[in-house]
C-alpha cells in the first residue's frame, strides 16, 4: 500500500533539509520557440492566483505575442545587461533577488554563462545559491544544452554548442516537464516571424528538430524511469515494470559470442532498452589460451556498442539457468538472449536444458532464442534508407488506382493528435487553445466533439470557438448524444476539434468507434484535431495492464498514430498530476480518494508518462525513417524480418498478438498470426476466432486457422507453417510442452517466448 510506506532515518534527515531549501523545476524542450517560456510563465500567473509570491529576472519572451501576454502583472527584478561578441546578455541580479527575497522566481536559459567576475561563473551556480537561501527557481533548458546529449545533437545534427549544463543538472530537479513540439509547429512559428531567424542555420531543418526533439523524449524517458525504479524498490515490488526493456545476453567465451551480443544490441536499439552482457565462467579453471583471447573480443565489443559486461560465476552446468534468473531479477532484465542448444535429445533429457530451466525459474522474463542462421548468411544487418521499396521512375504512366490513391492524399484533410499518459494532462486544454489560435488567424475551426469533464481550465479555453451540436441516438428507450459526423462534413469547417478517440459510439451509429468517424471527416477534405490516452492504444493495452493491473476497454489501433501527420505528447509529471487530482480538476471531488488509490497511483501514473514518452519517441524515430536520415537513433535492422505468431484460442492469444505486431512494426517486417485448435474445436469457438481475427487485421497481420489430431502436433505444425511463410522469428507463449518440441525444430529460426505474467493471464477488470 503506497501511503503506509515507514520513511527509514536517512530518508526523514532528507525531507527535514529540504524544508529549507526552495524547490527546483526544469522546462525542457527540443529547440528555442518551443514554448517553454510561455508555460514557465503560466504555471507563475498560477501560483500568483494562488497567493505565492512570484517574480521573474532575465526572462526573455523574444516578442512573442502569446509568451509576452503570459507575463501580466508579473512583478520583474531588473537583470545585469553586459554585451559579449555583440550580442546582449542577461545575468541574475542575485543580490536583488536575495534582498527581495520572493517565494518564487521565474528564468530562462540555465545554460547561461555569466559576465566576467560576476559572483558566479554560470546561471546553475547562481540557482543552486538561491535555492540554498530557500527560494524556489523555475527555469528552462534545451535539450541540446545539456552536456549528456550535446555531443550526439552535434554528430546528428551538426549544431555546435558553447554553453551548456553538467550531465548530472536533471538529476538536480525536483520535477522535470518536457514542452513536447512537433517539427511542424516549430516551422509555422518560424514563418510567422516568432522565432529568431539569426539562430543557427541548421537548428531549425526539419529533419534536425525531429532528432532534437527524439534525443529530449528520450532523455526525459530514462530520467523518468530511474524514478521509477526508486519508487519500486522504496514499495518493496520486484520485477521489471512493464515500461521499459533491459536486455540481458548469456554468452560464452566461443567464436560465435559476439554473434549474440550483436543480436542483444540490435534487440536493444530498436526497442530503446539497455543492454546487459554476461559470461558463465567456473574460477576454479583457468582461461584457455583461445577463450583469453575471446574474453577480450567480447568484452572490446560490449564496451563499443555501449553495454555493460559481467563475468557470473557458477560451478556445474544445472546451476547456469539459476545463476542467469538470479542475475536477471535483480537487474530487472526484460528479456534474455540465449542460442539454440546443440544438444541431441539424449543429452537434454541427461543433462537438462537451460532455456527450459529459464522458463521454469522465471516469470516476469521473455526469452529470445537466437537462430544458428546468422553464422550461415551473415547478420544481413542494412541501415534504414536500404529498406524502402524503389520508387517507380518518372516516365511510368501510373495506374487508375495509384493516381486515385494520390488525388485522396492530396484532398486528405491533415490530422494532428495531442496524447497524454492520463486524463487531466491537459490535451484538450492545449487541443481548444490551438483552436483559438487558428480562428484568430482567420482558420474556419470549429468543436465537433468536446469533452470537458466540468473542468473549469478546460471551459476557459472555450473561447469564441463554435460548437457544432451533437446528434441524439435513442437505443434500447434511452437518448444518447454522440457527434454528428454528417453534420460536420455537410457545414465542411477548415478545422474541426475532437476529442476521445478511443470512445465507442453507441449502437446503431453510422462507425463503431469515434476514430472511425474521424477517418471520414479527413476523407471529406476536413482537418482533425484530437486527443486520446496513452492507455488507449491497443498495442499497449497487456502493458497497460502490466502496470496497473486495469484492462482498458476502449482502444484505438495504432495506425491511428501512423496516419495523423502530427503527434504532441502533453507531458506532466505524477506529482503535478495528482495535485491537480486533489484540487478537483479532473474528477468530481467524490471519486477523488478512489482514482488516487486505484489508476491514479503514484507508480501508475510513472510508467504511464514513461511509456507516452517511449512511445512518441518511436514515432518520431519512425517518421526520421522514412525521411531517409543518415542517422537513426534506434540503429539498423534485419533487411527481411518476417514475424510468425503461434497462439490457441486462450486468453493470452491477445496480449500474443499485440506483442507480435509491436515486433514487427518495430522492425518493419511483415507478420501473421497462425491460431492452432484441436478438431472440431473450431465450431465450438466461431466467435472466439472472430475475435483474435479482427484484432490482427486491425493491427495489420494476417489471421489462419489450423486444426490438429492431438496436442503432441501443435510444435511440428508451427514449425511448418513458420517455414512456409519464411519466418525468420517465432513469437509463441510459456508453454514448456510446445517450447521444448519447438526449438530442436527451428534451429535456424529466431523464437521469442514471452513472459507469462499473472496480471496479464486475468481476463477481468475492464475499465472504459
Amino acid at each position: 500500500m503506497e501511503g503506509f510506506h515507514r520513511k527509514s532515518p536517512e530518508e526523514i534527515l532528507q525531507s527535514i533539509s529540504k524544508l529549507h531549501r526552495g524547490s527546483f523545476k526544469i522546462y525542457i524542450g527540443a529547440v528555442s520557440g518551443s514554448g517553454k517560456t510561455y508555460h514557465m510563465l503560466r504555471e507563475g500567473q498560477a501560483l500568483r492566483q494562488q497567493g505565492i509570491d512570484v517574480v521573474i529576472c532575465a526572462v526573455s519572451t523574444l516578442q512573442r505575442p502569446e509568451t509576452v501576454e503570459q507575463l501580466g502583472n508579473l512583478e520583474r527584478i531588473p537583470s545585469i545587461h553586459w554585451t559579449k561578441d555583440g550580442r546582449e546578455c542577461k545575468d541574475l541580479n542575485i543580490e536583488a533577488l536575495i534582498e527581495r527575497n520572493p517565494e518564487v522566481v521565474l528564468v530562462d536559459d540555465l545554460a547561461h554563462r555569466n559576465r566576467p567576475g560576476a559572483r558566479n561563473p554560470s546561471r546553475l551556480e547562481d540557482i543552486k545559491y538561491l535555492l540554498s537561501h530557500n527560494i524556489s527557481v523555475i527555469t528552462t533548458v534545451n535539450v541540446y544544452e545539456l552536456e549528456e546529449t550535446m555531443e550526439v545533437a552535434q554528430k546528428l545534427t551538426g549544431i555546435e554548442v558553447s554553453q551548456y549544463v553538467p550531465a548530472d543538472t536533471l538529476e538536480l530537479a525536483d520535477e522535470v516537464r518536457l514542452i513536447d513540439v512537433t517539427p511542424e509547429t516549430i516551422l509555422g512559428r518560424l514563418e510567422d516571424g516568432h522565432l529568431d531567424r539569426s539562430l543557427s542555420s541548421n537548428l531549425f531543418k526539419r529533419g534536425n528538430l525531429g532528432v532534437l526533439r527524439e534525443l529530449a523524449l528520450r532523455l526525459v524517458a530514462e530520467g523518468v524511469n530511474e524514478s521509477l525504479e526508486a519508487h519500486r524498490e522504496k514499495m518493496g515490488f520486484t520485477g521489471p515494470s512493464g515500461a521499459s526493456e533491459r536486455i540481458l545476453v548469456s554468452t560464452q567465451y566461443h567464436w560465435n559470442g559476439s554473434i549474440y551480443v550483436r543480436r542483444g544490441q540490435q534487440i536493444a536499439k530498436r526497442l530503446n532498452g539497455e543492454l546487459l552482457v554476461v559470461t558463465l565462467r567456473n574460477f576454479r579453471k583457468p582461461l584457455s589460451k583461445e577463450a583469453v583471447a575471446f574474453c577480450k573480443s567480447i568484452m572490446k565489443l560490449v564496451d563499443k556498442v555501449g553495454g555493460q559486461f559481467e563475468e557470473l560465476p557458477f560451478h556445474s552446468r544445472r546451476g547456469i539457468s539459476r545463476a542467469l534468473v538470479d542475475y536477471a531479477m535483480k537487474n530487472r532484465v526484460t528479456r534474455m538472449v540465449l542460442g539454440h542448444s546443440r544438444q541431441t535429445p539424449w543429452q537434454t533429457l541427461w543433462q537438462g536444458s537451460i532455456v527450459d530451466e529459464v522458463l521454469r525459474k522465471s516469470s516476469h522474463l521473455d526469452v529470445f532464442v537466437v537462430a544458428d542462421r546468422a553464422l550461415q548468411e551473415g547478420e544481413r544487418i542494412l541501415p534504414a534508407s536500404l529498406r524502402k521499396s524503389k520508387e517507380p521512375t518518372a516516365y511510368r504512366r501510373l495506374s487508375r488506382q495509384e493516381v486515385e490513391e494520390k488525388i485522396g492524399q492530396i484532398t486528405r484533410g491533415k490530422f494532428k493528435v495531442y496524447i497524454g499518459a492520463a486524463p487531466g494532462v491537459g490535451k484538450t486544454y492545449t487541443m481548444l487553445r490551438e483552436g483559438n489560435d487558428l480562428l484568430k488567424k482567420g482558420v474556419d475551426v470549429r468543436i465537433g466533439l468536446l469533452e470537458t469533464h466540468g473542468r473549469e481550465e478546460t471551459i476557459a479555453q472555450l473561447g469564441s470557438l463554435e460548437v457544432i451540436p451533437r446528434k441524439e441516438v435513442l437505443y434500447q428507450n434511452v437518448r444518447l448524444e454522440e457527434m454528428d459526423t454528417e453534420a460536420i462534413i455537410r457545414l465542411a469547417p477548415e478545422v474541426v476539434l475532437v476529442d476521445e478517440l478511443a470512445h465507442t459510439n453507441v449502437p446503431g451509429s453510422r462507425n463503431e468507434k469515434r476514430y472511425e468517424d474521424v477517418l471520414d471527416i479527413l476523407d471529406a477534405g476536413i482537418s482533425v484535431i484530437a486527443t486520446v490516452n496513452v492507455q488507449h492504444l491497443e498495442s499497449l493495452n497487456d502493458a497497460v495492464e502490466h502496470i496497473t493491473g486495469i484492462r482498458v476497454r476502449e482502444t484505438v489501433p495504432d495506425s491511428i498514430l501512423r496516419a495523423a501527420d502530427e503527434v504532441q505528447l502533453i507531458d506532466v509529471s505524477p506529482e503535478a498530476l495528482q495535485t491537480r487530482m486533489r484540487e478537483g480538476k479532473i474528477y468530481a471531488m467524490a471519486k477523488v480518494d478512489q482514482a488516487l488509490n486505484h489508476f491514479f497511483k503514484t507508480g501508475n501514473l510513472i510508467a504511464l508518462r514513461e511509456l507516452a514518452l517511449r512511445e512518441i519517441a518511436d514515432d518520431v524515430d519512425e517518421r526520421l525513417e522514412s525521411m531517409e536520415r543518415n542517422h537513426s537513433l534506434r540503429g539498423p535492422w534485419r533487411r527481411t524480418e518476417v514475424i510468425y505468431v503461434c497462439v490457441t484460442a486462450k486468453c493470452q492469444a491477445e496480449r500474443l498478438i499485440r506483442r507480435g505486431f509491436r515486433i514487427a512494426y518495430r522492425l518493419k517486417a511483415k507478420w501473421h498470426v497462425s491460431c492452432v485448435l484441436r478438431n472440431r474445436q473450431a465450431q465450438d469457438l466461431g466467435s472466439r476466432l472472430t475475435e483474435l481475427e479482427k484484432l490482427t487485421v486491425r493491427l495489420g497481420g494476417q489471421f489462419s486457422v489450423h486444426e490438429v489430431e492431438s496436442a503432441k502436433r501443435i510444435p511440428y505444425l508451427f514449425a511448418d507453417q513458420a517455414r512456409a511463410a519464411g519466418a525468420t522469428q517465432i513469437i509463441l507463449g510459456k508453454d514448456l510442452s510446445v517450447t521444448r518440441r519447438l526449438l530442436p525444430l527451428t534451429r535456424n529460426i529466431d523464437v521469442l517466448i514471452t513472459a507469462d505474467s499473472g496480471t496479464w493471464q486475468s481476463c477481468g477488470n475492464r475499465i472504459k
